[in-house]
């Protein structure tokens, strides 16, 4: 009998503990305020494919957003079907001419590259890519990215380098991960840019605590999703995770591997159960509109991160050119 009560409490203390333990990591990551960053800088990502699956003129939405929206800071998607649709041959006038419009304005750049790259369906490898063996089609990323770093590293107007979108989060339409890939492509960028730019390595916001990011870039690029549809459960949801969530995380990568985190995708476009191209407008809306992009960027503001780049500015365009709808980007350019 003795014995029975002694190991009633000897459980009972250890449950006590792990429930305070779980108290307090849940009050560190939920409870408390963070301080708005002094100077936050505002920029937009920009994908060509995006903004022609839209039904888009996308030279006129890009020079829209330099000059009508006023951003100047994008982070453009380098997608390896547009770079090279035939193998060996390598068409890059369109991403010049991108990155020669920003130079004109004084923007700056963020460049992702690599084989995942933003957008569905995350992996933009070509067709003739596809039927190569796993070690073929590595060796041609490498390439790739060996191409667009020569000709690019003189570009003042980049910033920085993402090498991949998010590599280590299994999302969209992708080979399985190789880390030992990742680490070759990281090193290639940093022996050929000649500039010696900071790589930024991306990662899920809500799933991740970012320190596979930390330990392989210079700086971590996090995402930040307020309300997306679930395709387990065929409804929308609201993500529960406070402005501090983000907040302390990044105190903490901050403090153990001396990274800075950005957010490299502010969530201010529709996340539904089908890709926009063919998705109602009244669906869109349930999960983007005017009332949620602000408050989303009180969200982000509550965060303490000083650098967002807004995930939508095409679909912005596309609301006011196609639906006579300016309302989100009238209030984007507040920000700019």
């Amino acid at each position: 009998m003795g014995k029975r009560l002694k190991y009633k409490r000897i459980i009972r203390i250890i449950l006590l503990t792990l429930l305070a333990i779980t108290l307090l990591v849940v009050g560190y990551f939920f409870i408390g305020f963070s301080k708005q960053a002094e100077n936050i800088i505002w920029g937009v990502n920009f994908s060509q494919k995006h903004a022609e699956g839209l039904g888009l003129d996308w030279k006129e939405t890009y020079s829209a957003i330099l000059d009508d929206l006023g951003a100047r800071n994008i982070k453009i998607a380098v997608h390896w079907d547009f770079i090279e649709r035939e193998e060996g041959n390598y068409y890059f006038d369109d991403l010049d001419w991108q990155i020669n419009e920003a130079e004109k304005r004084g923007a700056e750049i963020i460049l992702v590259i690599g084989m995942k790259t933003p957008r569905w369906p995350e992996c933009h490898e070509p067709e003739w890519a596809m039927a190569l063996s796993r070690e073929d089609q590595q060796k041609r990323v490498l390439e790739l990215i060996e191409e667009i770093v020569l000709r690019y590293q003189d570009a003042e107007v980049i910033k920085y380098w993402q090498v991949e979108n998010e590599p280590f989060f299994s999302f969209g339409k992708c080979p399985s991960f190789d880390e030992e890939l990742l680490k070759k492509e990281i090193d290639l960028v940093k022996s050929l840019d000649s500039q010696e730019r900071p790589i930024i390595i991306s990662e899920s916001g809500e799933f991740s605590f970012w320190t596979r990011a930390a330990r392989a870039g210079d700086i971590v690029g996090t995402t930040l999703y307020r309300r997306i549809w679930s395709k387990e459960f065929k409804t929308y949801y609201t993500h529960i995770f406070t402005p501090t969530f983000y907040h302390r995380k990044a105190q903490i990568i901050e403090k153990i591997f001396n990274k800075k985190v950005i957010c490299v995708e502010l969530q201010a476009e529709p996340w539904g159960p089908e890709l926009l191209y063919s998705s109602p407008l009244e669906e869109q809306e349930k999960s983007m509109d005017l009332e949620r992009f602000q408050k989303n960027i009180k969200f982000a503001k509550k965060t303490g991160l000083d650098e967002f780049y807004l995930w939508g500015a095409e679909w912005w365009y596309w609301l006011k050119t196609k639906h006579n709808k300016p309302d989100i980007w009238e209030e984007a350019k507040e920000l700019f």
